[in-house]
């Protein structure tokens, strides 16, 4: 069955889900902050089926996100690390990471901390804002049609609700 392609929708977080949508290609991203680079590592660590690992790899390095670095000629051997669009995917793992951890760690515990080697302390994924550096919260915040919005949609009724202009 054909995925329905989010990649041309006027929204960010679609055209995320778009790229990251699988459950394969997060765990990847994860991986290769452990530190993973190789095709056989990536595939050791997952338990991934070879071709899957093949097209989601090839999906990163054509989108940009991971860069592919030949480490040995004979045979022909890559290895996979995140390119600066990559690591700033950093951020969305960590927050999704202490969402898994508030809702669905059980009582022994969460199964992963981050530590901040910078500061030397156990940490956790904050959203903030970056004007004020508060907590940006669903009920304090809202959606407003940045400069990138289609023209073609910003006259429609549903549209205009959905920004709060009906």
């Amino acid at each position: 069955m054909k995925r329905t392609s989010f990649s041309g929708w006027p929204c960010s977080i679609a055209r995320t889900i778009d790229l990251l949508g699988d459950h394969w290609t997060p765990l990847i991203l994860r991986e290769a902050f452990y530190g993973i680079r190789r095709f056989d590592d990536f595939q050791q660590e997952l338990g991934i089926a070879r071709n899957t690992l093949t097209d989601r790899l090839n999906r990163l390095v054509d989108e940009g996100v991971m860069e592919k670095r030949l480490y040995q000629s004979e045979p022909r051997r890559y290895e996979y690390l995140p390119t600066e669009k990559g690591r700033d995917l950093f951020a969305v793992l960590a927050a999704m990471s202490r969402w898994g951890d508030r809702w669905l760690a059980g009582e022994e515990g969460v199964p992963v901390v981050l530590h901040h080697d910078v500061c030397g302390h156990d940490t956790q994924a904050e959203v903030v804002c970056a004007a004020c550096h508060k907590p940006l919260e669903a009920e304090d915040t809202s959606m407003r049609m940045g400069p990138g919005y289609p023209e073609r949609l910003k006259r429609r009724p549903d549209v205009r609700r959905r920004f709060g202009l009906a």
